[in-house]
């Protein structure tokens, strides 16, 4: 008939290609990482544990707002500045509290992405497990001691395009120097200035 397919094979290929599968499985050495005498090879882009960088947090607040978990405790008080040659003293957002709680954290990487100051990192440690649940509350003295574990940035790929930095500074490199604009001669004294004929 046409409307039916035949089944090609023989019966119990199936079975026997599970099986053939099994035993070479079974016949190769295994590969169990020895965990934690040996530490494990991450992938570059790990997500382990969050960092700060307490110099470069602004107080902005947008990482505890974008943060589905609301997760991350930020408190700060103003303090007044004075700028030389200003009228009135400046006020800036000095940082009181950060703390990140890994009890709630999913993970997701919303606060490092939105951080405009890059003062969040992301780093490869992910042996921080704790007894008590209470201890994965970090403060911003534990998340700034994370900060040593935090990779270099990867290397600027050669076929990429320049970034913006590079390509300003080319360009301003490539741009001829300003002239400085003539200066006119001052008259030398005793020397009458005019355009009359001499009496």
């Amino acid at each position: 008939m046409g409307g039916m397919s035949e089944r090609s094979g023989v019966p119990g290929e199936g079975l026997v290609k599970g099986l053939a599968v099994t035993l070479k499985t079974m016949t190769r050495r295994s590969t169990t990482q020895q965990y934690p005498d040996v530490a494990p090879e991450l992938p570059p882009r790990s997500r382990g544990v969050i960092a700060l960088l307490e110099e470069n947090c602004t107080v902005c607040m947008l990482c505890a707002r974008e943060c589905p978990d609301w997760c991350i405790y930020i408190d700060s008080h103003k303090e007044e500045v004075a700028v030389p040659g200003a009228a009135r003293p400046r006020q800036r957002n000095v940082l009181d509290k950060f703390d990140i709680d890994f009890s709630l954290c999913m993970y997701c990487g919303i606060c490092i992405e939105v951080c405009p100051f890059d003062a969040l990192y992301w780093t490869p440690e992910f042996e921080y497990a704790e007894y008590d649940i209470k201890d994965l509350l970090h403060d911003k003295d534990h998340l700034g001691e994370w900060m040593a574990t935090v990779p270099p940035p990867p290397a600027h790929d050669p076929h990429g395009d320049p970034s913006k930095e590079e390509t300003t500074a080319a360009r301003k490199a490539a741009a001829p120097a300003a002239r400085p604009a003539p200066t006119r001669a001052r008259p030398e004294p005793g020397v009458e200035q005019g355009g009359g004929a001499p009496s």
